[in-house]
């Protein structure tokens, strides 16, 4: 199986259309407080720039349930990863369009997982932490058994080979690691990093 790949953080026209080129299956659109946070006005005008078959995804942090539904529904958006406290019945009113995400701080149990009815979930890095990236990969693994699994957290075009043989995730997400200042992608390691996620199945 060859892993989907999934370019978060996209602020600018030029760098959706590099990754597209590069062959990024997913963009990220983040709503949420960030360095990489966009407006539902920019991110509409970069995603009527994209060609079809382009996932556009939106990145969610405690929005409220309406609020999320509108800016998906008025910027063209096909999923909503959500990244706080949304439980069972939160991600069932956006189902299938949804991805959950937790961290190994707010996974408490794998058999937790089995309440959530969502298209994949994703691992992620808790914000602000330390937790060296390969430390979620075993977590990612194990997960699969619930569902489509992302990875994400530290993955950079150096480590993602890696990570993949370890993790087989469904997907894997990257920002930072593809970044040559926060927002601003390096089309480089963006190239680098595509090109051995395509390179690695298991």
């Amino acid at each position: 199986m060859t892993v989907k790949v999934k370019i978060c953080g996209i602020t600018s026209v030029e760098d959706a259309l590099a990754a597209v080129e590069f062959g990024a299956d997913a963009l990220g659109f983040i709503f949420a407080h960030s360095a990489r946070q966009v407006t539902p006005e920019t991110a509409n005008r970069i995603i009527t720039e994209l060609p079809p078959f382009v996932t556009k995804v939106g990145v969610f942090m405690g929005h409220p349930l309406p609020k999320i539904k509108s800016i998906m529904a008025n910027c063209g958006l096909d999923i909503a990863q959500l990244h706080h406290d949304e439980g069972p019945e939160f991600c069932a009113e956006l189902f299938p369009k949804v991805i959950k995400t937790f961290t190994p701080e707010t996974l408490t149990s794998f058999e937790e997982a089995q309440r959530y009815q969502v298209a994949a979930f994703m691992i992620d890095k808790q914000k602000g932490s330390d937790t060296p990236p390969e430390k979620l990969w075993p977590i990612a693994r194990k997960l699969r058994d619930y569902g489509r699994v992302i990875l994400a957290g530290g993955l950079t075009p150096d480590n993602v080979s890696e990570a993949i043989r370890i993790a087989q995730p469904y997907a894997v997400d990257v920002a930072s690691g593809v970044e040559r200042e926060p927002g601003k992608k390096d089309h480089r390691k963006m190239q680098d990093f595509i090109l051995k996620c395509k390179c690695s199945e298991f």
